[in-house]
């Protein structure tokens, strides 16, 4: 009888080819009229992100909306999100190349600048047909590459669609705005604002403010949000009231602004052990909208595991709704329809309409057809950690139905993943990454370590002020547990993680003796170095995952890989982006370096990109 091959080298189809052959990545949907727009970010075009439309009529099939020389997309933040809005005078959309703002006349088929030769970024728009303007958040560097500022500033503006180069500030004095959002009769306006050393996960704060005759922001109040609370994506219903995601009582949760005239409070429409937002890494994000006055889609996270619910906000009940997802973003509902996108253990993303009753499929992500008898199903762990203290995650055995099973006696290899952020989730839609590896005969530990979001408030703040320490200690506690349960050979892991994760890998591999190999995607070295050359959003953020900088510079110094290099001993592979404005290439040179000098294989990777994916 033939002997099955040993762990880690089983034969699968599953190759690196599959995650960019005919695949795309779907992105920012929105319903305007009887149609549905969204984009596609083509690794076969050099990434080129495509403004697609498909409409009522499922017989015809998608459209590309713009000239092929025309990418979509916005750099506000690094991470942009919300570079376009689709209206019934055209399409408003920030052109990739220059970062202006486009309007786009399907009737003329031409664009049109509406915003000057500048060193501005726009994104998050919204239509202002009263005043002939397009409201958005704005990114100015101009002061900050003249030498004038220390950092870029940012406004709420309105833009004259009229073509005439003329921008109106709107609302300015915070660090960051977001999520500007007219009522349906428009006269008030609602945005997010938030300021150093906060991430809007952190603190941030919702206003309302009524627009006067001249088209200016008066009677301003804030109605939700401060110090300790989180807020997420305001926005009107149909009828004009104002509802938002608020996380005061632990947990992100939907509420509606009740008395928003006089002395505004927010009631709850449902109270619920869930997340129903997602930390605000990209403009634009959205967990629920309105199919009519008074049912929400909404989509919520519990335990790591993304669903779908109706709200009846009469009843204040949550209906679950029976589908596969396991992953689900960017709902988006207009005239009675949604669209969100989703993707199942089994199938990636796809971007789906929903009526209330069915679901049906506009475009997909991949068309690669997989045989399930090759996909390892996740399976969700609580374990123990360091003080008493618990973590989360998803464990991906070893699967394979062209393999016999091997003895008991016999254990698979681990590779254990760090998501990034490191305030973000990791979830278990389907990851051909992970089943490249299951596929082959590893086992594979996807750690939602302490500090990660869809646990709650509380969850995710014990990272502060101890990030390289709990998260650290989780890894290494998910390679004990699974080790104790038999399920994995612990002298045979390895670690891998990108930008926040990339940190954690290197922090394990130094100062913990849990893992043999690691793997560092744009990953960081030097805590200090980064607390001081990184782009403006994440500027201050270290500031509350390890401390005021720089006070707290020892604290820097010591949890830094970087200045306790003697310490890794283990193979190390460094991949880097040479364009990366986030994590800068310096990160993975000065490892390079340190490393260089002692008795350690290694191996560093540099491509001319912004971002490994």
């Amino acid at each position: 009888m033939t002997q099955p091959p040993p762990y880690g080298s089983w034969p699968s189809p599953i190759h690196s080819q599959l995650l960019t052959q005919k695949s795309v990545r779907l992105g920012e949907p929105q319903l305007s009229g009887d149609a549905c727009y969204w984009l596609e970010s083509r690794p076969q075009e050099k990434g080129r992100s495509v403004l697609m439309r498909q409409d009522s009529d499922p017989s015809c099939p998608a459209v590309e909306v713009l000239p092929k020389e025309i990418s979509v997309s916005s750099k506000a933040h690094e991470y942009g999100g919300a570079s376009y809005l689709a209206s019934d005078l055209g399409i408003f959309y920030v052109n990739a190349a220059d970062q202006r703002v486009y309007l786009w006349e399907e009737k003329t088929s031409r664009s049109t600048a509406l915003t000057p030769k500048a060193d501005f970024r726009f994104a998050d728009f919204c239509f202002d047909a009263n005043n002939h303007r397009l409201i958005a958040v704005r990114e100015d560097h101009s002061d900050k590459n003249n030498g004038q500022a220390e950092e870029e500033s940012n406004a709420l503006v309105a833009i004259d669609i009229r073509g005439n180069d003329e921008i109106q500030i709107l609302a300015q004095g915070h660090d960051f705005f977001s999520n500007p959002r007219l009522s349906p009769n428009q006269q008030q306006l609602v945005w997010l604002c938030w300021d150093h050393p906060y991430m809007p996960w952190d603190s941030s704060q919702c206003n309302v403010a009524d627009i006067a005759h001249d088209g200016q922001l008066c009677n301003l109040k804030t109605v939700a949000g401060g110090f300790g609370e989180s807020v997420f994506q305001p926005q009107w219903s149909p009828s004009g009231e104002l509802f938002l995601v608020s996380d005061r009582n632990d947990w992100w949760n939907i509420y509606r602004v009740e008395n928003l005239d006089q002395q505004p409070r927010l009631q709850a429409t449902v109270t619920l052990q869930a997340e129903f937002a997602t930390p605000q890494w990209v403009f634009g994000m959205s967990t629920y909208g309105f199919l009519s006055a008074t049912e929400i889609l909404c989509c919520y996270t519990q335990n790591g595991q993304w669903s779908l619910g109706l709200i009846d906000l009469d009843a204040c009940e949550l209906n679950p709704i029976d589908a596969p997802f396991c992953n689900i973003s960017d709902v988006q509902c207009g005239h009675g329809k949604a669209t969100f996108i989703a993707s199942t253990t089994t199938t990636s993303n796809k971007l789906f309409s929903f009526d209330g009753q069915q679901f049906s499929t506009l475009a997909v992500s991949s068309h690669q057809q997989l045989d399930q008898k090759y996909l390892s199903q996740p399976e969700a762990i609580t374990f123990p950690s360091g003080q008493g203290a618990e973590a989360h995650g998803f464990f991906y055995p070893p699967h394979n139905g062209d393999v016999a099973p091997l003895p008991k006696e016999l254990h698979p290899p681990l590779i254990v993943l760090c998501h990034g952020g490191p305030t973000g989730a990791t979830e278990t839609g389907l990851n051909l990454k992970i089943q490249y590896w299951t596929s082959r005969g590893f086992a594979v530990m996807d750690v939602n370590y302490r500090g990660s979001t869809g646990y709650g408030r509380h969850y995710r703040e014990q990272l502060n002020g101890a990030w390289g320490v709990h998260d650290v200690e989780d890894v290494c506690a998910a390679v004990d547990y699974l080790a104790a349960r038999e399920l994995i050979a612990p002298e045979q892991v390895a670690i891998k993680g990108s930008s926040a994760g990339g940190y954690t890998v290197l922090a394990a591999l130094t100062f913990s003796d849990t893992f043999n190999a690691g793997a560092s995607l744009y990953g960081i070295g030097d805590l200090e170095t980064l607390a001081t050359d990184t782009h403006k959003f994440e500027s201050r953020y270290l500031d509350v995952l390890v401390g005021p900088y720089p006070l707290e510079r020892e604290t820097y110094l010591k949890r830094s890989p970087i200045h306790h290099s003697d310490q890794l001993s283990c193979p190390v592979i460094f991949f880097q982006g040479l364009d990366d404005k986030v994590v800068p290439p310096n990160q993975a040179q000065a490892m390079v370096a340190a490393l260089d000098k002692k008795p350690v294989s290694y191996t560093h990777l540099t491509l001319p990109t912004k971002r490994i994916v």
